[in-house]
């Protein structure tokens, strides 16, 4: 099973980039912590070095990590700069990155952009959180908390954010993204119920069911749980 460790940068005494009463701490926490569901529901664990407001120093980050084996280690943050200077995402590996941490930067840096960002481009930083952890690790700075036009992006395309993000890290697992769906849908007032019509363990026989099912006219996709 994969297994993945997420960082939310700074918190607690330390909130990180600050701009006009928004805290770069908060947002990461919110965001990374939603990201982090989306990858568990494709039967992923992922591990945090915090899950509320706290003070978590580098070191501990570091060493969180170094307890277990990670297939990637990911910290999300927010750039600023000067008030309203600089926009964009990039996203950091470091110094001579080997080629899992290299493909999973640009993997989500292209899935940012495509949301609208700048596109500051995939950089090489001698970061702590990079050199001190043991898996390919990657840093996100998810736009400029310090620019109103990054935070409105920020703000209203979250949903597509964390769907990009757990896209692109789902892909370099080599794990199919599956669409989120709900057990009851609205329908012209009335309740619907979902339907399973099987499950195998192996792949390709579940595809040549969704095949059968669609030739018949049913809709049908493929969903993934762990038993």
């Amino acid at each position: 099973m994969s297994r993945l460790c997420f960082d939310y940068g700074h918190g607690g005494e330390d909130p990180g980039a600050t701009y006009n009463g928004r805290r770069e701490s908060d947002d990461v926490l919110s965001l990374g912590k939603e990201v982090a569901e989306e990858v568990r529901r494709h039967g992923v664990t992922v591990d945090e070095t915090r899950t509320s407001d706290v003070t978590v120093s580098l070191s501990d980050r570091s060493n969180f990590e170094n307890g277990n084996a990670y297939d990637y280690f990911i910290s999300f943050h927010r750039n600023a700069y000067e008030p309203e200077k600089a926009k964009g995402v990039e996203t950091y590996t470091y110094l001579n990155p080997g080629e899992k941490s290299r493909e999973l930067a640009e993997s989500i840096q292209a899935s940012l952009v495509i949301l609208g960002f700048v596109d500051r481009g995939v950089k090489e930083a001698n970061y702590h959180v990079l050199r001190e952890t043991k898996s390919p690790a990657v840093l996100i700075e998810i736009g400029f908390i310090d620019n109103s036009e990054d935070n409105i992006l920020f703000g209203e395309k979250r949903n597509e954010i964390i769907k990009v993000i757990a896209k692109a890290i789902l892909y370099e697992l080599g794990i199919d993204y599956v669409e989120a769906s709900t057990e009851t849908e609205e329908g012209n007032g009335e309740m619907l119920y979902r339907v399973m019509a099987g499950s195998y363990g192996i792949r390709k026989n579940a595809e040549n069911q969704v095949q059968k099912l669609i030739e018949a006219g049913f809709d049908a996709t493929i969903m993934i749980f762990n038993k």
